[in-house]
């Protein structure tokens, strides 16, 4: 992707000038708010951190604040630019640290150049913080910088630098061994390269488990051999005792070529010296030491990762700091050691092995991504990578004595859940429930749809339930094989299958004998997948159902109405959306069944849509919508609605009800307050449309214009847990929906 000098400068430029902002987190609107934000009331908070210093990780930011300190003197690949000419970039990484780990930052750029002044002004600036994050500092002064600082501070303090690039590399190193079989204690490596980023990250591979005798280091002048002149202590460390002078004589049976120099330096003919299956992470940016294409023309055999985002295996160090900074806050941590080094790198690795989720596909315009020579570590916006990497750090701080707050990893996956969003939260209250159950199971009739798939994997990985997938066995066990998947499925193929057929057939003709269908008929639907599936969960051989990623809503939801129909008490069944908008969840309903609802109709979709919102643990407001307020505008459509709320309020008085009311009357309270004070709703969050038409309206153009997140179409008052699919869900709906298909089923045996 090309971009201009131009594009780089109006992107910094738009609206407000650079890249962050600071914002208040409590309120400030009245004199009593200010008495408590400052004087008196801070007083208090002043008193009980001089008391107890650590509460200051529970009264102030500093348990969510981290400084990004530079000089300037290694900005990026453009050197020595000075400390102002450095604040684009760590405004950048500030903006890293918000967007993917919910850490607040200050940038904080300083006109020191040596070891003492850099030294004596973070010590200055520390009591504000939770963390130090130093970027852009030059080798050698950036090692003494961190040595000091980490003896001297009781936070952490990391050199992004150095330690990130070691991370996510070795990262990718575990993995690169694990698809070659080479052992990690055999790696022949060579770094081209010796500044802070190399020299840490060789440290770093040698506690993984490569030997240091087996690593040759080269810079500007060459290999840094023993006995070699003007070598500084740092680079001495990695003197080998060897013959080779260039980076051609020490590729001669190389394993692993570690880039952190400069663009070119690796030439297409010394790849090809090196061992079978090579390993090559160029890591110069922007341009690599070899581009892959060049590599893997001379080498097909080669695994080769890079720094940018254009090729497969981007080993970015945005993978690392944002989230290790977020374990280590989060347990009040001295320190970042090397066991929480350890535990990000072995996550990272280990999350690469999971299915990939479609909003990673999507972002990288992708049809499918899996573990293999090209996908070793996971992608910097795979929005996992919080949830595995945080939590390991965290643990591992514990584990290693420099937590100073102790935590249940498990609760704390769920508060980073949150913190992710509104969206995520809801998803995890719903998967969360079907766990708590016994599991259920759950029949996926496009069971060879690679989605389907995919979701069904995770549906059993995670305990939502057992899947059983409809299809073709070969087919099916094929593409789990293509899409790199541990999970066996229970498969049964309708059109061949002799142990369920034959009583699914007499029972659908009983059934619907009486209603035009004959015993041919019934023999041909069970060719069906829709109709099989139906069948297995009226004769209790599956407990739920969901289907629709292939089909038109109509052509699952009327065979299930057909079989099913109703469940007690409901004479209609509906569809309501989990629509998540500014922090807040909403219900519409309804939005997929009923095209022109009837008053007792309306009443039935808004109890419904309220009982769903209490199995939710969301309290329902329910407001029945229309064009008027409170009979401003007397029609009979609007008679409709308000009809419909009487009945609401005969049937069901523990439901708080009001309307007709607009959409604004109904979503912010000020107008109630202001020009309704008698409404019994304000802040209503089931929101019931008068017809599908104006639902179907409105979700739609919420989620594509307001960017509203979506999770359903959930439908309510079946006969049966039978839940309906959207053409071209992604699997992360798919699984919402197999977790409400299994509350549902819980519910029902209850």
């Amino acid at each position: 992707m090309a971009i201009t000098k131009q594009d780089a400068l109006a992107y910094h430029k738009m609206g407000r000038p650079g890249k962050i902002e600071v914002t208040p987190t409590k309120p400030l609107t009245t004199q009593r708010d200010l008495s408590l934000a400052y004087s008196p009331g801070v007083a208090e908070a002043v008193l009980e951190v001089e008391a107890d210093p650590l509460s200051a990780y529970e009264l102030t930011a500093k348990s969510n604040l981290v400084a990004v300190v530079s000089n300037g003197t290694a900005i990026l690949g453009l050197g020595d630019r000075g400390p102002l000419a450095s604040k684009p970039v760590m405004e950048g990484k500030g903006v890293l640290f918000k967007r993917f780990a919910d850490v607040d930052v200050f940038d904080i750029e300083i006109d020191a150049r040596t070891v003492d002044e850099i030294v004596c002004a973070v010590q200055a600036i520390a009591p504000t913080f939770g963390g130090i994050n130093l970027e852009d500092i030059k080798a050698p002064e950036c090692f003494e910088v961190e040595e000091r600082l980490k003896a001297m501070l009781p936070i952490p303090v990391f050199h992004d630098d150095q330690h990130g690039t070691a991370i996510i590399s070795g990262a990718a190193l575990l993995n690169a061994c694990e698809i070659t079989g080479k052992k990690l204690a055999d790696l022949k490596v060579v770094v081209s390269g010796a500044g802070a980023s190399a020299i840490a990250t060789a440290k770093f591979y040698v506690s993984l488990g490569v030997r240091r005798d087996n690593i040759i280091m080269c810079d500007s002048k060459g290999v840094i051999y023993q006995g070699r002149d003007g070598v500084n202590k740092y680079k001495a460390e990695f003197a080998a005792a060897t013959d080779a002078r260039t980076l051609e004589d020490a590729m001669e049976g190389a394993d692993v070529f570690l880039g952190l120099s400069v663009a070119g330096a690796l030439k297409p003919h010394v790849v090809k010296l090196m061992a079978k299956d090579p390993i090559i992470f160029a890591l110069a940016n922007p341009d690599p030491e070899i581009r892959p294409e060049d590599a893997l023309d001379v080498r097909p055999d080669a695994i080769v990762g890079t720094g940018r985002s254009d090729y497969a295996n981007q080993i970015n160090n945005v993978l690392g700091f944002p989230f290790i900074f977020r374990g280590a806050l989060d347990v009040y941590a001295s320190e970042i050691n090397e066991a929480m080094k350890m535990a990000a790198s072995k996550a990272l690795a280990q999350l690469a092995h999971e299915d990939v989720p479609d909003s990673v596909l999507t972002a990288y315009g992708k049809t499918s991504i899996k573990f293999g020579r090209d996908y070793l570590i996971p992608k910097p916006l795979d929005p996992r990578v919080l949830l595995w990497v945080s939590p390991a750090v965290a643990e591992a701080a514990m584990q290693s004595g420099v937590a100073r707050r102790q935590i249940d990893i498990n609760e704390y996956r769920e508060q980073l859940i949150r913190r992710q969003g509104f969206g995520r939260r809801i998803r995890s209250t719903i998967i969360n429930k079907a766990r708590m159950g016994a599991k259920q199971r759950i029949v996926f009739p496009e069971g060879d749809d690679p989605k389907i798939i995919r979701a069904a994997a995770r549906v059993e990985e995670e305990g939502i339930g057992t899947p059983i997938l409809l299809g073709r066995v070969e087919k099916v066990r094929r593409l789990i094989e293509e899409l790199g998947l541990q999970f066996n499925p229970r498969i049964i193929e309708p059109y061949s299958d002799e142990t369920y057929r034959p009583r699914y057939e007499a029972a659908l003709f009983e059934l619907r004998q009486r209603k035009g269908l004959n015993r041919a008929q019934a023999r041909n639907l069970m060719s069906s997948r829709t109709h099989f599936g139906l069948m297995m969960l009226k004769m209790g051989d599956a407990d739920a159902y969901v289907n629709g990623v292939t089909h038109e809503y109509p052509e699952v939801i009327r065979p299930a109405l057909q079989i099913f129909h109703t469940r007690p008490g409901a004479t209609r069944a509906s569809g309501v959306y989990l629509m998540i908008a500014k922090g807040r969840v909403y219900l519409f309903t309804d939005a997929t069944v009923n095209i022109d609802p009837d008053a007792e109709t309306l009443s039935e979709i808004a109890i419904l849509a309220a009982d769903f919102a209490r199995t939710l643990e969301i309290d329902p407001h329910v407001a029945m919508l229309s064009f008027s307020n409170f009979g401003s505008t007397p029609h009979p459509l609007a008679d409709k609605v308000r009809c419909a709320v009487g009945l609401v309020r005969q049937k069901r008085p523990d439901i708080p009800v009001d309307g007709e009311m607009q959409a604004d009357t109904a979503t912010v309270g000020d107008i109630v307050e202001q020009r309704f004070p008698f409404s019994r709703v304000k802040d209503a969050n089931v929101l019931v449309f008068p017809d599908l038409e104006a639902a179907n309206i409105a979700y739609k153009l919420l989620a594509r214009l307001g960017g509203a997140e979506t999770i359903g179409p959930v439908l309510l008052g079946m006969g049966a847990p039978v839940h309906v699919l959207q053409a071209g869900d992604d699997v992360e709906d798919i699984v919402a929906i197999a977790a409400v298909a299994a509350m549902d089923a819980q519910s029902r045996k209850k």
